[in-house]
């Protein structure tokens, strides 16, 4: 049902979905969003220069652990059992674009741990780069696709 807030019950009070009816399909998401810097910031990440050490490697796997911790950190959404975790970080000329692909063979979506990926990964390209930088811009998060479920598929 479009509009309606699942995670309100009657009386406006949140709770956890109870998605016990749902039928287990195949779901995914994928999200993007980047992270815009100086120059030097990105000729340091580009050269591996970065005195804390490989920025896309760590920012990788910060990103592919932070999707499988999503329902640590978001309070209403669902421990689910990933099946995949993709993230392409792209180094250009002004700054780091993440695209984080999730998916489960599951009774809900994955948008949340998609964009908990890329959210984390820009977060520790940020950490890692900030003394060359700090005033690095995190922007554009959003959810770029969703594939399965009862209310099919979606995209940007």
């Amino acid at each position: 049902m479009a509009g309606t807030l699942t995670h309100l019950d009657a009386d406006g009070a949140a709770h956890m979905v109870d998605v016990g009816d749902k039928a287990v399909t195949r779901r995914e998401g994928v999200a993007t969003g980047r992270i815009v810097m100086s120059a030097a910031a990105v000729a340091a990440i580009r050269d591996g220069a970065v005195k804390k050490g490989d920025v896309i490697a760590v920012a990788r796997v910060a990103g592919i652990m932070a999707a499988k911790r999503t329902s640590d950190l978001i309070p209403l959404c669902h421990p689910l059992p990933l099946t995949k975790v993709s993230l392409d970080l792209a180094i250009d000329d002004d700054g780091v674009t993440a695209t984080a692909l999730a998916a489960t063979d599951g009774k809900t979506g994955v948008e949340m741990e998609a964009l908990t990926a890329v959210s984390l990964a820009l977060l520790t390209v940020y950490d890692m780069a900030k003394a060359i930088d700090k005033a690095m811009r995190i922007e554009g998060i959003r959810l770029l696709e969703k594939r399965g479920g009862r209310s099919g598929d979606w995209r940007a």
